[in-house]
C-alpha cells in the first residue's frame, strides 16, 4: 500500500515536472508569436523587445529551433527602418540556420518573408544584397544572435504607427484622450494652439486617422501609449495636473 502511494506521488511529481518543462520550452516561441502580432499592429519597438528576449532564452536554454523565426522578424523590422544591410545579414543567418537544422518556416509566413527579401534586395541592389546575405550565412548561431543584439535600439524611428510619434506628439495624444481642448493643451505644453493643431495633423497622418474622435477612441482602446505612463507629461516646464 505504501509502495503504491509512493508510485502515485512520484508519478504526480514527474507530471508536474514535465508540464513545467514544456512551459519553459514554449516561452521563446510564444514571445516570437506575440512579436509577429505587434509588428502587424505597428508596435515595432515592443515587438523588438520580445524578439530579443526570445533569443536570450533560446541560447540560455539551448532551445534553438525557433531562432530563425526571431531573426527573420528582426530583419523585417530592420528593413522597415531602412537598415537594409543588417536585414540582409539577418536573413542570410536565418536561412543558414534553417539549412543546418533542416527545418522549414510555417507556410503561413512565407508571403511576408518573400516580400521582405524582395524589399531588401531591391533597396540594396543584387550585388550588395548577395554580399550581405553571404556574411550572415557564415555566422554561427551564437554569432548571429550577438549580431542581432548589437543592433538593438539602433533602429530609426519609423515613419508610421504609434512608434513613429515623438514625445511631444504622445503628450498631445494623451491630453486629447482626456478630452482637453487644444487651447488648454497649448497652455499645459507651453506652445501655441496652432502648434497643437500642427502636432495633431502629424499624428493623424502617422496613424492613418481623420478626426479627433477617432484618435481619442484609438488611444482609449490601447489603454495608454506604449512605453509611456498614461498621464505623464514629459515637457520640462509642464505644470501639475489636478
Amino acid at each position: 500500500m505504501q509502495l503504491g502511494r509512493r508510485r502515485v506521488l512520484n508519478g504526480s511529481s514527474c507530471g508536474r515536472h514535465r508540464r513545467f518543462h514544456c512551459k519553459r520550452l514554449l516561452v521563446g516561441p510564444a514571445l516570437t508569436a506575440r512579436a509577429r502580432v505587434k509588428i502587424a499592429c505597428g508596435e515595432s519597438r515592443s515587438a523588438e523587445d520580445d524578439l530579443h528576449e526570445s533569443l536570450v532564452i533560446a541560447l540560455k536554454r539551448e532551445i534553438i529551433l525557433f531562432v530563425p523565426d526571431a531573426l527573420e522578424c528582426l530583419a523585417h523590422l530592420a528593413c522597415e527602418a531602412d537598415g537594409h544591410r543588417a536585414a540582409a545579414r539577418l536573413l542570410g543567418a536565418a536561412h543558414a540556420l534553417r539549412q543546418r537544422m533542416r527545418t522549414v518556416r510555417l507556410v503561413v509566413f512565407d508571403a511576408d518573408y518573400n516580400a521582405a527579401v524582395s524589399a531588401v534586395r531591391n533597396a540594396m541592389g543584387h550585388s550588395d544584397f548577395e554580399s550581405a546575405w553571404s556574411e550572415g550565412n557564415a555566422l554561427s548561431i551564437e554569432e548571429a544572435v550577438a549580431y542581432a543584439q548589437r543592433g538593438r535600439g539602433e533602429r530609426k524611428r519609423p515613419s508610421t504607427g504609434w512608434d513613429s510619434l515623438t514625445p511631444t506628439e504622445l503628450d498631445v495624444v494623451r491630453l486629447v484622450a482626456e478630452g482637453i481642448p487644444n487651447k488648454d493643451i497649448a497652455t499645459r505644453l507651453f506652445v501655441s494652439p496652432r502648434t497643437v493643431q500642427s502636432h495633431l495633423r502629424h499624428v493623424y497622418n502617422k496613424l492613418s486617422l481623420t478626426s479627433r474622435v477617432q484618435l481619442a477612441q484609438e488611444a482609449a482602446r490601447r489603454n495608454g501609449i506604449p512605453g509611456r505612463q498614461l498621464g505623464a507629461i514629459t515637457t520640462g516646464n509642464s505644470i501639475p495636473r489636478n
